[in-house]
């Protein structure tokens, strides 16, 4: 019986590659992949995991196309579906290389021939299309929800249904590094392009928009121009704004933000810090990021990094055995982006190495990204080393005495937790003594100061962070 037509082509192109790569390579690489079906001159295969997709696309992507043009000429084409692990209804996510969200065409000022009309336009160009600049990943169906960034996603929604008349305008998104702040700040953008396409949705990071306004001031009539492209935005994303430094761009930022909050447009915006804490801004700039919603997001907790674990395995279409995944989310407690990086270099070595994922391995492969960080340093811990340092109780630590050696010890944890943890102000100030922001600030410059002055402290400084820090590697 001679084989469908899409069967007999993909073979033909298997063996044109078989002939020319490694017999161990293509072993492993080629020989799970299965032809689906051909239309026209379009092959569709079946491949195991979004991964397996990446890499073979990577490593052999030339190969691919000399053998489908031999078989099906210069027009050929190689689509890719992923083999299902399990059907699950609540977990529906999209390819990575989905389409990017493009919003409507506006139209933006220009100043004649020579003019430069703004960071996405051309010259001489008076509408044009621009791009959101959003991962279509980065969406609320990918998002896992727990009790560390619950808040946020619930005012995540409700934007999302009505950008700009919500009482969470703007939307201040902080807390540590990779704890999914740009992912919820992008969620919003790509929810509200689904649902109101005409808005126009633009998410920028501080830098860039910093290096966009330093290009402008130096090119005649662009300043004007680059003022004009960004109040004409209806949802904007500013992503790690604690980098908007320099009076001219946050001057600019200033103009931009008044004119788009009182149109009734959506500010979202993301930060390592609370805006208490962001030192180097203007007052009038820091009252204004203080008007709408405020959130912290937390480090996930056991439940809710399991529950990413599961997503992310599925979406790469592997399957894992529950020890494998309670072993990732018992070990590495800190944030969303390690624990996924630790999924993904397991899920690698793998594969490469055509191993079955367990425990063992498991257990290799973290202690190479992570090695000793399930006893991350916290502020309780922070506390107990300098207590047992200067032996004193954590009583003594916590309450208003005065005694100097007291207060220092107290400044000195302020200052580990503020350096260390990247702790913000106000939740060192809670953990340690009940105290506020400014008292917590004065701390940490005073214990600078210190250091630079005063030999003996500085080696207290140096003797505690030594007790810290080989816990943290």
């Amino acid at each position: 019986m001679t084989p469908e037509k899409h069967i007999s082509v993909w073979n033909n192109c298997l063996n044109f590659i078989g002939q020319n790569i490694d017999p161990r390579q293509f072993n492993l690489w080629f020989k799970p992949i299965k032809p689906v079906s051909l239309v026209e001159s379009t092959l569709t295969v079946e491949v195991p995991s979004e991964f397996f997709r990446e890499y073979v696309e990577g490593a052999y992507l030339d190969i691919l196309k000399a053998s489908l043009k031999k078989e099906l000429g210069v027009g050929a084409k190689l689509v890719y579906v992923v083999t299902p692990v399990q059907k699950q209804q609540s977990l529906v996510y999209p390819a990575s290389h989905g389409n990017v969200p493009v919003n409507k065409t506006v139209a933006v000022e220009t100043y004649g021939k020579a003019g430069n009309p703004g960071p996405f336009v051309f010259p001489g160009i008076q509408r044009v299309r621009i791009e959101s600049h959003l991962n279509p990943v980065y969406c609320f169906e990918n998002l896992i929800v727990g009790e560390c960034n619950k808040m946020g996603f619930t005012a995540a929604e409700s934007i999302s249904m009505s950008p700009g008349k919500t009482a969470f305008n703007p939307l201040f998104l902080f807390g540590g590094p990779g704890l999914g702040k740009t992912h919820l700040a992008q969620a919003i953008g790509v929810e509200i392009k689904k649902k109101y396409p005409e808005l126009v949705v633009l998410y920028v990071p501080a830098n860039r928009f910093k290096t966009q306004y330093m290009d402008a001031v130096h090119v005649k009539n662009k300043l004007t121009d680059f003022l004009a492209f960004y109040m004409k935005i209806d949802v904007l994303i500013m992503d790690d704004i604690q980098d908007l430094i320099g009076q001219g761009t946050q001057n600019a930022f200033f103009n931009i933000f008044n004119h788009l909050h009182q149109s009734g447009k959506q500010l979202i915006f993301t930060s390592d810090r609370p805006p208490v804490d962001l030192e180097s801004f203007e007052e009038r700039l820091l009252s204004r990021l203080k008007w709408g919603l405020s959130v912290e997001l937390q480090k996930p907790d056991f439940a809710t990094r399991l529950e990413m674990l599961k997503a992310r395995a599925f979406r790469e279409g592997v399957s894992l055995k529950d020890e494998v995944l309670h072993f990732l989310a018992t070990r590495i407690k800190s944030n969303f982006r390690e624990l996924e990086g630790a999924l993904i270099s397991l899920i690698a070595n793998a594969t490469l190495a055509h191993k079955e994922i367990t425990v063992e391995l498991a257990e290799k492969i973290t202690e190479k990204i992570v090695g000793e960080q399930q006893n991350d340093v916290t502020i309780d811990k922070v506390q107990k080393v300098v207590c047992d340092y200067f032996n004193i109780t954590r009583d003594d630590l916590l309450s208003k005495t005065r005694k100097r050696q007291i207060v220092q010890a107290r400044q000195i944890a302020m200052y580990m937790a503020r350096t260390l943890l990247n702790c913000s102000l106000s939740t060192i100030g809670a953990e340690i003594g009940g105290k506020d922001h400014a008292t917590v600030l004065h701390a940490c410059t005073t214990v600078n100061d210190l250091m630079t002055t005063d030999k003996t402290f500085k080696q207290y400084v140096t003797d505690i962070e030594k007790m810290l820090v080989p816990v943290r590697r």
